[in-house]
C-alpha cells in the first residue's frame, strides 16, 4: 500500500489525512501535542481551534462562506465537523470548539488507514510528504524547508481573544442582539456611551503589554490586537470591532458596542469578539472590567498572541502546493501562505487531493481560478515575489470576480469545484476504493 507522511494534525494536516486514508493511502500522521508544549494550543486534541470560534460567514455572497461551500462539496473533515458543534452566531458559523475538535480527532483516530505518531518532526521522514504544520513550526523543520529551498522563512504575529463565563456576566447592562437582527439574538452587547469609551480606549493604549520574544512585531492587518487599533485614533475602534451601526436595543443608539460570542454548545462561554490582546493578564482583567457588564466578569481564558511562520510561496510553491526543488514535498494550511482557518483547511484538503492524483499517475487540470480555493493557490503561488504577503480567501483574487454579479461568480466557483471534483471520483471508482 503506498503510504504518505502528514506533518501536523491541525485543521490542515487532519483534512490531507482524512482525504488521503478515505482514498485508500495509507497516512502516517506525525503530531507533537501533547508531548511537546504549544505557544497557543489547550488542548491536545487534533483541529484545536486557537484564536477564535468562529468560522467565519456562512453567506455564499462572502468569499469565506462561498469557499466553505467549496469544500463541502469536496467533503470536507472540517465543515463535516463544524455541523456537528455549530452554535449560534447569527450569519457567521461558530462552533464549540471542544466538540469540533474533539470530533475531528475521532474521526482521525478511529480511520484504519491512519497511522498516529506524537512527535515534534524536525527532520522529514523518507517518502512523500505533506508538511502542515502550520503557523507554529518548529525552528529546526523550518530550517530544513529554508535548507531545501534556498529561501528564508517569514513570520508575523497573531493574537486571539479573551473567554469569560455566561455567568459572571451583569445582564442589568447589556443586551442580546445579532446586529441588525439578523436570524437570532445570538450575541451578547456591552453598550458604551462617550465617556466610558473615551477613558476605555485611554486605558487600553496605555495599559502594560507582555514582552514579545525572537521576532519583531509584525502585525496580521487582518488579525490586530486591540491595543494597536486603539493607538491608531481614538475613534479607530468604533469604526472597528466596537461599531454600534445596526445594534440599536428599544430604540436607543450608543457610541460603542462590544459584542460578545457564544463559544460553547451549552452556552456557558462567550468571547470578546475582536479583542486579540497582548495586554499581560493583569492589564486585561483590569481594562476589560471598565466594560459595561464586565465589571466583576470570570476570564475562563485570557488572550494571547503567538508566532505566525509561513514560506514565501511565489518563490517556493508550484500550483499544486509542492516545493518546486522537491515534487514529493507539499504544503498546505497556514505555512503555506494562506490565513484563516477555513483557507487552512482548504489547503490542506488541496494538496491531499493533488497528492493523490500524482500518486496514481491520473492526468487532471488543476482546479479552476474561477473558484476561491482555486484562485486562492494560485496567488500565493503566482504573486509577485516582491509584494507577497499571506492572503485571506477574497473575491477580489477570483478571475473577472468584479465584472460578473455575485450570482455568476458564485455559480461559476461552485461549477468549478464540481468539475474538478469528478476527475477524483472518476478515479476512485476506476480503483474501487
Amino acid at each position: 500500500m503506498i503510504e504518505v507522511n502528514v506533518i501536523g494534525a491541525g485543521l490542515a494536516g487532519s483534512e490531507a489525512a482524512n482525504f488521503l486514508a478515505n482514498h485508500g493511502i495509507k497516512v502516517n500522521l506525525y503530531e507533537k501535542r501533547p508531548n511537546f508544549k504549544s505557544e497557543a494550543h489547550h488542548t491536545a486534541l487534533f483541529g484545536e481551534l486557537v484564536c477564535s470560534n468562529s468560522l467565519k460567514s456562512k453567506n455564499l455572497d462572502n468569499a469565506c462562506g462561498l469557499l466553505k461551500e467549496e469544500i463541502t462539496h469536496l467533503d470536507s473533515l472540517v465543515m463535516e465537523a463544524s455541523k456537528a458543534s455549530e452554535v449560534p452566531g447569527g450569519d457567521a458559523l461558530s462552533v464549540d470548539r471542544d466538540v469540533f475538535a474533539s470530533y475531528i480527532t475521532k474521526k482521525i483516530k478511529e480511520n484504519k488507514n491512519i497511522a498516529i505518531f506524537y512527535d515534534d518532526i524536525e527532520k522529514l521522514p523518507k517518502g512523500i510528504n505533506i508538511i502542515c504544520t502550520g503557523p507554529l513550526t518548529s525552528k529546526n523543520l523550518l530550517n530544513e524547508i529554508s535548507n531545501l529551498t534556498g529561501e528564508k522563512n517569514y513570520s508575523f504575529f497573531d493574537a486571539s481573544s479573551p473567554i469569560v463565563e455566561k455567568d459572571s456576566i451583569d445582564f442589568n447592562k447589556v443586551f442580546m442582539k445579532s446586529r441588525y437582527d439578523h436570524k437570532d439574538d445570538s450575541y451578547i452587547n456591552c453598550p458604551m456611551d462617550e465617556n466610558t469609551y473615551k477613558n476605555f480606549v485611554n486605558e487600553l493604549i496605555n495599559a502594560k503589554k507582555a514582552l514579545l520574544h525572537e521576532f519583531d512585531t509584525k502585525y496580521f492587518e487582518g488579525c490586530l490586537p486591540i491595543e494597536v487599533i486603539a493607538s491608531r485614533g481614538v475613534d479607530t475602534l468604533r469604526y472597528g470591532p466596537l461599531k454600534p451601526v445596526g445594534l440599536e436595543n428599544n430604540g436607543e443608539r450608543y457610541y460603542a458596542v462590544v459584542q460578545l460570542r457564544q463559544d460553547n454548545l451549552v452556552g456557558s462561554l462567550y468571547n470578546l469578539v475582536g479583542f486579540q490582546t497582548n495586554l499581560t493578564y493583569p492589564e486585561q482583567k483590569r481594562v476589560f472590567s471598565l466594560i459595561p457588564g464586565l465589571e466583576h466578569a470570570s476570564f475562563i481564558r485570557y488572550g494571547l498572541m503567538h508566532r505566525n511562520s509561513y514560506v514565501y510561496a511565489p518563490k517556493v510553491l508550484d500550483s499544486n502546493l509542492r516545493l518546486k526543488v522537491n515534487k514529493e514535498i507539499y504544503i498546505g494550511g497556514q505555512l503555506s501562505g494562506v490565513e484563516g482557518y477555513i483557507e487552512s483547511a482548504a489547503t490542506g484538503l488541496l494538496a491531499a487531493i493533488y497528492c493523490y492524483m500524482n500518486l496514481k499517475n491520473i492526468s487532471y487540470k488543476d482546479l479552476s481560478f474561477n473558484s476561491v480555493l482555486g484562485a486562492l493557490v494560485r496567488y500565493i503561488s503566482h504573486t509577485g515575489a516582491d509584494n507577497f504577503s499571506p492572503m485571506n480567501a477574497n473575491f477580489g483574487i477570483i478571475y473577472r470576480a468584479n465584472k460578473l454579479p455575485k450570482e455568476v461568480v458564485i455559480k461559476n466557483a461552485l461549477d468549478a469545484i464540481d468539475a474538478f471534483k469528478k476527475q477524483i471520483i472518476w478515479t476512485v471508482q476506476k480503483q474501487n476504493f
